[in-house]
């Protein structure tokens, strides 16, 4: 049965386009009633409109959102909005306060962008793929293949949004974010998998940024998020401006004994002015790759790739094969790394016995030139810091307090200590570190002069390692030990505030 249409005066037309969509229309709000054609609504909607979908109500297609002349935002919600608080994160137990927009066509998204689209906010919706459809991006806010910036859709937001794949289906991306001014916020992206492939909750690689992705679970089997990899096709296009922060990054545990290629949880193969902050992340093992929680490593042939002026600060990183790898410049493809920041951090249960790989704390090949390493506290079982491939690296490591184990700070072919810093970071600081528990054979000696060397975790003062509490007692040599004065190794007052709400109790493990 035909709906009834409330006209405002001058709005005859767009109201017989309402009309023959089957939604009715009231001012600019929008309500499309289950069963209705919601690719009409989205035609006929001008900005500033607002589409109101029912809580509940399935849609099922390739949904297109089109580019519009204006630059006042469309958005289109839940009809139960007001019951996904703004600002929180939502859980998979909010899906019944959402419509369900279902990707029913192999190998289209849900919901794309028409070149050049803008100004659209995606709010409390839920986002899957039908059974049994294979599907490449879930949501593609680009598709990769813009060749200038007037192509690229910009102004984009998803709030409260729960995407996710299906357990045991393969699902290779959540967000394609190969777009402008986007952000993605308060939403829950999980079940991104693939076998034999790389999948991901979000990848961007051909869009310019700025990127804010802000207090979401986001959960995939390949790199939770990874920008850059794929040569843009954009001229001289490097995704900048990404802020990350306040985020929880993990893989379920269960997916140890699921085919599923699994490799890191943040990867930046072509990015600039990247600021990770106040995130969780977690679970992470050998599989496709060696076990590294963090990756920096340019690949793409495009012959401007570069991976700069990243701050990775006040993270949490816990239950991995190994910490973090900058593998440095790249001259066979023109790829350059530079000012590469990782201070206040807790790294801890990096393991290579329990999830597989080597248990480095720490990795920097190919002498990249800024790497400033900077009070982080480590719980590894591996070395503090390998040194590898072409010399010439430019380090600061300050303040950090972490475990020797075995080998310490080694260089492939140069021992431990000095030779190798010598060899592949000549004229690097290396000061003020707590080099924590000395294996008989080691000795102070093997280090440039400065650093500390506790017998054990117990003599170095923490609080409570074992509870993952790594606070200095009053009595901690640690105290105002540091670069001038400051207390060594992760200020955890600091972390606590930043990483508060990174985990959130709908997350899960």
């Amino acid at each position: 049965m035909a709906l009834a249409c409330a006209v405002p005066a001058g709005a005859a037309a767009m109201a017989g386009a309402a009309c023959a969509a089957g939604y009715a229309r009231d001012g600019q709000v929008i309500t499309v009633a289950a069963g209705g054609n919601l690719q009409k609504a989205l035609d006929a909607a001008a900005p500033g409109d607002t589409i109101v979908l029912p809580a509940g109500a399935a849609f099922t297609g390739s949904f297109v959102l089109p580019a519009k002349t204006g630059d006042a935002a469309i958005t289109i919600r839940s009809s139960a909005i007001a019951s996904l608080p703004d600002g929180i994160r939502v859980s998979p137990a909010a899906a019944a306060s959402m419509p369900k927009i279902v990707a029913g066509r192999a190998g289209q998204p849900a919901i794309r962008t028409a070149p050049g689209a803008h100004h659209y906010t995606l709010a409390g919706l839920e986002i899957a793929p039908a059974s049994g459809v294979s599907v490449f991006d879930l949501v593609a806010l680009g598709d990769g293949r813009e060749t200038s910036a007037a192509r690229v859709p910009h102004d984009l937001v998803i709030d409260r949004c729960y995407l996710h794949g299906l357990p045991g289906e393969p699902l290779k991306r959540l967000v394609a974010l190969n777009s402008a001014g986007t952000t993605v916020e308060h939403s829950y992206l999980s079940d991104a998998k693939a076998e034999g492939q790389d999948s991901q909750a979000i990848a961007g690689w051909n869009g310019p940024g700025p990127f804010q992705i802000l207090d979401n679970y986001l959960e995939g089997a390949g790199e939770n998020v990874i920008f850059g990899g794929a040569n843009p096709s954009i001229p001289h296009l490097i995704p900048s401006d990404i802020e990350v922060r306040g985020n929880h990054l993990a893989k379920p545990v269960a997916w140890r004994q699921a085919p599923w290629a699994v490799k890191n949880l943040f990867e930046l193969k072509s990015a600039r002015r990247v600021r990770v902050d106040g995130n969780v992340l977690e679970d992470n093992w050998l599989q496709a790759q060696v076990g590294f929680a963090v990756l920096y490593n340019c690949v793409d042939d495009s012959g401007w790739a570069r991976v700069e002026d990243v701050a990775f600060t006040d993270n949490i990183v816990a239950h991995s094969g190994s910490g973090a790898n900058v593998a440095g410049d790249n001259p066979a493809i023109g790829c350059e790394m530079s000012n590469l920041v990782f201070r206040n951090n807790l790294w801890i249960d990096i393991d290579g016995r329990t999830w597989g790989g080597n248990g480095r704390l720490f990795q920097v090949l190919n002498g990249p030139p800024g790497v400033v390493i900077d009070h982080n506290t480590g719980q590894q079982s591996g070395t503090l810091l390998t040194l590898g491939g072409r010399a010439g690296a430019s380090l600061v490591l300050t303040n950090n307090a972490a475990l020797h184990n075995d080998y310490g700070i080694i260089g492939d072919g140069f021992g431990v200590g000095r030779p190798s810093l010598d060899h592949y970071a000549p004229g690097s600081q290396v000061e003020r570190n707590a080099i924590i528990a000395l294996p008989p054979g080691a000795s102070a000696a093997m280090y440039p002069a400065g650093n500390l060397f506790p017998a054990s975790l117990a003599a170095a003062g923490f609080v409570d390692p074992a509870g993952g509490d790594f606070s200095l007692t009053p009595s901690s040599p640690l105290r105002r030990a540091g670069v001038g004065g400051a207390d060594v190794g992760v200020d955890m007052t600091v972390l606590r505030e930043h990483t508060r709400g990174a985990v959130a109790p709908g997350d899960r493990r």
